[in-house]
C-alpha cells in the first residue's frame, strides 16, 4: 500500500491515524535513509497515542527511548547495531512479548531479529517536505491495518 504525503502536516495526520489503530504488542519497522521523517512519523505516533511528542528524539546514541501513553512506546534505534545479535541483546524480545507499541527505526538492519507479523513502513523522500509511505502488513492483523490507512 502506498500513500504520498505533500506535507509534515500530512506525515503527522497518518501517524496520528496509524496511533489510533495499534494495540498491545504492536510492531512498526520503519525504514528509511537519514532524513526521510522516522523520527517526526515516531512523534506523530506517540502524540496519536495520547503521549508527549515533544519528548520523543532519535534514540540513536541510547538505542531505546519509553515513552508513557495510552500505551507504552519502545522507540528503538538500530542505525548503530553491528548486526541482529546485538539488538537481540538490548532484550527485544521482552518489548515484543509486552503490552506497548514497539517503533523501529532502520529495522532493516536487524531484519532477522524482527518478528514475522509486522507493519513495515518504508518512506521515501520525494520532495522537499513530501514522503512516499509503502506500507506492508505482514500478517492478518497488521495487512488490517494496512489497508485501512490506505483506505482513511
Amino acid at each position: 500500500m502506498t500513500i504520498d504525503v505533500a506535507d509534515l502536516a500530512q506525515t503527522t495526520a497518518l501517524g496520528h491515524r496509524l496511533a489510533a489503530r495499534l494495540f498491545p504488542g504492536a510492531v512498526v519497522a520503519l525504514i528509511g535513509p537519514l532524513g526521510a521523517g522516522k523520527t517526526h512519523f515516531v512523534r506523530a505516533v506517540v502524540e496519536g497515542l495520547g503521549g508527549d511528542g515533544r519528548r520523543v528524539s532519535s534514540p540513536t546514541f541510547a538505542l531505546i527511548h519509553e515513552y508513557v501513553a495510552r500505551l507504552p512506546v519502545y522507540h528503538f534505534d538500530a542505525y548503530r547495531l553491528s548486526n541482529d545479535a546485538a539488538f537481540a541483546d538490548l532484550g527485544i524480545a521482552e518489548y515484543f512479548a509486552g503490552d506497548g507499541v514497539c517503533l523501529i527505526e532502520w529495522a532493516d538492519r536487524v531484519e532477522g531479529v524482527l518478528p514475522a507479523e509486522q507493519l513495515r513502513v518504508t518512506i521515501e523522500v520525494t520532495g522537499e517536505t513530501a514522503r512516499r509511505f509503502n506500507i506492508e502488513g505482514r500478517g492478518v492483523k497488521y495487512g488490517e491495518i494496512a489497508r485501512s490507512l490506505t483506505t482513511a
